[in-house]
Protein backbone atom coordinates (compact mmCIF):
# COMPACT_ATOMS: atom_id res chain seq x y z
CA UNK A 1 0.00 0.00 0.00
CA UNK A 2 1.57 3.54 -1.47
CA UNK A 3 0.41 6.52 -2.02
CA UNK A 4 2.01 8.62 -4.39
CA UNK A 5 2.00 12.85 -4.20
CA UNK A 6 2.52 14.92 -6.18
CA UNK A 7 1.87 18.94 -8.03
CA UNK A 8 4.23 20.58 -5.61
CA UNK A 9 6.61 23.19 -6.89
CA UNK A 10 8.06 26.65 -6.32
CA UNK A 11 5.31 29.26 -5.83
CA UNK A 12 5.73 33.02 -4.25
CA UNK A 13 3.58 33.97 -1.36
CA UNK A 14 0.12 34.42 -1.62
CA UNK A 15 0.08 32.01 -4.46
CA UNK A 16 -1.85 29.06 -4.88
CA UNK A 17 -1.10 24.99 -5.63
CA UNK A 18 -3.14 21.54 -5.97
CA UNK A 19 -2.17 18.91 -5.00
CA UNK A 20 -2.88 15.47 -5.99
CA UNK A 21 -2.79 11.90 -4.22
CA UNK A 22 -2.79 8.80 -6.43
CA UNK A 23 -3.09 4.87 -5.26
CA UNK A 24 -0.65 2.25 -5.99
CA UNK A 25 -1.67 -1.19 -5.23
CA UNK A 26 -4.76 -0.55 -3.61
CA UNK A 27 -8.47 1.90 -3.64
CA UNK A 28 -7.98 4.89 -2.22
CA UNK A 29 -12.08 5.13 -1.95
CA UNK A 30 -11.82 2.64 0.82
CA UNK A 31 -9.92 4.55 3.54
CA UNK A 32 -10.12 7.90 5.16
CA UNK A 33 -6.99 9.56 4.04
CA UNK A 34 -5.17 12.74 5.29
CA UNK A 35 -1.92 14.82 4.40
CA UNK A 36 0.84 16.08 6.40
CA UNK A 37 4.07 17.85 6.31
CA UNK A 38 7.99 18.29 7.44
CA UNK A 39 9.64 20.92 6.90
CA UNK A 40 13.65 20.75 7.61
CA UNK A 41 14.36 20.27 11.09
CA UNK A 42 10.96 20.24 11.83
CA UNK A 43 8.33 17.59 13.36
CA UNK A 44 5.77 15.74 11.04
CA UNK A 45 2.80 18.35 11.22
CA UNK A 46 -0.53 16.70 10.28
CA UNK A 47 -2.60 19.09 8.46
CA UNK A 48 -5.87 17.76 7.10
CA UNK A 49 -8.07 14.80 6.57
CA UNK A 50 -11.09 13.74 4.85
CA UNK A 51 -13.23 10.35 5.38
CA UNK A 52 -13.95 7.48 2.71
CA UNK A 53 -17.38 8.54 2.15
CA UNK A 54 -16.43 12.16 1.65
CA UNK A 55 -19.01 13.59 4.56
CA UNK A 56 -16.35 15.23 7.05
CA UNK A 57 -13.21 17.01 6.75
CA UNK A 58 -10.55 18.41 9.30
CA UNK A 59 -7.72 20.93 9.12
CA UNK A 60 -5.26 22.00 11.35
CA UNK A 61 -5.47 25.65 12.80
CA UNK A 62 -2.58 26.38 10.62
CA UNK A 63 -4.09 25.59 7.12
CA UNK A 64 -7.38 26.13 8.63
CA UNK A 65 -9.49 28.66 5.98
CA UNK A 66 -6.44 28.45 3.23
CA UNK A 67 -6.36 24.78 2.28
CA UNK A 68 -9.09 22.81 1.30
CA UNK A 69 -9.08 19.12 0.98
CA UNK A 70 -11.18 16.63 -1.70
CA UNK A 71 -11.37 13.96 -3.16
CA UNK A 72 -12.98 11.85 -6.34
CA UNK A 73 -13.62 8.17 -5.65
CA UNK A 74 -14.58 7.66 -8.76
CA UNK A 75 -11.32 8.63 -10.34
CA UNK A 76 -9.80 7.29 -7.23
CA UNK A 77 -7.79 10.41 -6.38
CA UNK A 78 -7.15 12.89 -3.34
CA UNK A 79 -6.46 16.64 -3.73
CA UNK A 80 -5.33 19.21 -1.27
CA UNK A 81 -6.29 23.25 -2.83
CA UNK A 82 -3.32 25.26 -1.19
CA UNK A 83 -4.61 28.85 -1.29
CA UNK A 84 -2.42 31.85 0.21
CA UNK A 85 0.77 29.95 0.84
CA UNK A 86 3.37 31.35 2.79
CA UNK A 87 6.62 31.26 3.41
CA UNK A 88 6.26 28.76 6.56
CA UNK A 89 4.12 26.73 4.15
CA UNK A 90 7.25 25.44 2.64
CA UNK A 91 7.68 21.54 3.30
CA UNK A 92 7.87 18.33 1.88
CA UNK A 93 4.11 16.99 1.48
CA UNK A 94 2.73 13.20 1.71
CA UNK A 95 -0.71 12.00 1.66
CA UNK A 96 -0.98 9.06 3.75
CA UNK A 97 -3.77 6.65 4.96
CA UNK A 98 -5.70 7.73 8.47
CA UNK A 99 -5.84 4.56 10.57
CA UNK A 100 -8.54 6.26 12.63
CA UNK A 101 -11.47 8.32 12.04
CA UNK A 102 -10.90 11.40 10.18
CA UNK A 103 -11.07 13.83 13.27
CA UNK A 104 -9.13 16.64 14.99
CA UNK A 105 -7.75 14.04 17.46
CA UNK A 106 -5.98 11.92 14.10
CA UNK A 107 -4.42 15.13 12.82
CA UNK A 108 -3.13 16.58 15.95
CA UNK A 109 -1.91 13.10 16.67
CA UNK A 110 -0.48 12.14 12.94
CA UNK A 111 -2.95 8.76 12.44
CA UNK A 112 -1.01 7.61 9.53
CA UNK A 113 -0.80 4.03 8.13
CA UNK A 114 0.72 3.95 4.74
CA UNK A 115 2.02 6.36 2.65
CA UNK A 116 4.62 7.29 -0.13
CA UNK A 117 6.92 9.45 -1.39
CA UNK A 118 5.97 13.23 -1.20
CA UNK A 119 6.11 16.50 -3.08
CA UNK A 120 7.95 19.48 -2.30
CA UNK A 121 6.35 22.29 -1.78
CA UNK A 122 8.46 25.48 -1.64
CA UNK A 123 7.23 29.40 -0.85
CA UNK A 124 9.48 31.84 -1.76
CA UNK A 125 9.57 35.45 -3.47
Amino acid sequence: VQLQASGGGLVQPGGSLRLSCAPSGFTLADYNIGWFRQAPGKEREGISCISSDNRRAHYADSVKGRFTISRDNIKDMVYLQMNNLQPEDTAVYSCATVVINCNDYAIRNRAFGSWGQGTQVTVSS
